[in-house]
């Protein structure tokens, strides 16, 4: 989030870890931080592409953290914007079964 407030970022890993509980396989999120290999830019580098979750768990989670974190009605859109596009667990493929 541009300019996140401490309780924002509080409430950004917070929502992290709880999507990373939920995730298939459940995954600690903190442990995946601690553990992270470090790339060429001095970045941590987290698998998450590893991890799956359903739309509606992910949304659900955001919203029970935005409602609990108290985050601001105009900074909602772009908190989600911020988990989604950030280090989340990737969405559960839906396709058809014929």
């Amino acid at each position: 989030m541009l300019h996140a407030t401490k309780n924002e970022e509080k409430a950004i890993w917070e929502c992290y870890r709880r999507l990373y509980k939920a995730s298939t396989p459940s995954a600690d999120f903190d442990e995946l931080v601690k553990n992270a290999s470090i790339n060429e830019s001095g970045e941590k580098q987290i698998d998450f592409d590893s991890y799956e979750i359903e739309h509606e768990t992910c949304n659900q989670i955001i919203k029970d953290v935005i409602k609990e974190y108290k985050i601001q009605k105009w900074k909602k859109q772009l908190f989600k914007n911020t988990i989604i596009l950030g280090c989340s667990p990737k969405f559960k493929n839906y396709e058809a079964k014929n």
